[in-house]
């Protein structure tokens, strides 16, 4: 089941309500951080994993637990409000408050200190990979790897308010762009700031990004959302009723709802459909 989370964490998935704000990225949702991500913002969520390799620039608050693997580096303060779980090497550069337990690895460096209300154990906690297998199986009641496949699958197609906020292995979220090696899908009611780079787009309803939209693929953008910048796309693109496009859109083949708005420059060398009514 190892190489289905590894499958799994490939997909961007920001769920409804997400907040990338001008320095947290903010969700009331559980949060899920692949391997050897370069992130430049604090992270704000229910319970948040980060997987080995990876670089926060900024505080991490969890409302729950919070997990840290292996060889991770945090710029800010880690604050857990139930237990907390730091791999081997973990850096933290600023202070560390936990609220119920704290299970520390070998050669973990805090800067400020720390504060731990319940028991400290000194021991490696259980790999991420591993955590993330027995997370999707509890918390789906999945029992076999084909329903896990199965679920997943469907997960990568559809966006739902139960489900994690995933950031994808590799990902480089800095203040300009958040570049994500696959697909990405964004919720409903989002507020995102940084140009958007990604393999394939959908964009569901009524979000705002304040920034550009750029694909290797499609794009979708859903009705009532607001892009503050261009759309580009390498294959086709869809723009829903009520969406209000600041920029230029570009694309292979664009179909355009009757009632959305481009402000800028159209090109679609094979061909622009209007769409009319819902």
């Amino acid at each position: 089941m190892g190489e289905v989370v590894q499958d799994w964490l490939r997909q961007c998935l920001l769920p409804d309500s997400t907040e990338l704000q001008e320095r947290v990225l903010k969700t009331d949702v559980d949060i899920v951080i692949g391997d050897r991500c370069q992130i430049d913002y604090g992270l704000q969520g229910a319970d948040i994993v980060v997987c080995e390799f990876c670089r926060i620039n900024g505080d991490v608050i969890a409302d729950g637990d919070i997990r840290i693997d292996n060889w991770c580096e945090i710029e800010g303060d880690v604050v857990a409000g139930e237990d907390a779980y730091l791999g081997e090497g973990v850096k933290i550069r600023g202070r560390l408050q936990v609220t119920g337990d704290l299970d520390i690895g070998d050669n973990v460096q805090i800067e400020r200190g720390f504060e731990a209300k319940g028991w400290i154990s000194i021991r490696n906690p259980m790999p991420v990979v591993l955590y993330l297998v027995l997370y999707l199986v509890t918390l789906l009641g999945i029992e076999r790897e084909d329903e896990l496949d199965s679920f997943l699958d469907e997960l990568c197609g559809k966006e739902n308010s139960g489900d994690p906020l995933v950031i994808p292995a590799s990902t480089v979220l800095n203040m300009k762009t958040f570049t994500v090696p696959a697909g990405m899908a964004i919720g409903s009611g989002c507020r995102l700031h940084g140009n958007i780079r990604a393999g394939s787009v959908v964009v569901m309803e009524n979000t705002t990004l304040f920034g550009s939209l750029r694909a290797q693929d499609s794009i979708v953008v859903s009705r009532g959302s607001v892009i503050h910048g261009d759309v580009r796309g390498g294959g086709d693109v869809t723009i829903e009723r009520g969406v209000h496009v600041l920029g230029d859109v570009a694309c292979r083949k664009l179909t355009l709802h009757e009632e959305a708005r481009v402000d800028g420059v159209i090109r679609a060398p094979e061909g622009l459909k209007i769409e009319r009514g819902a």
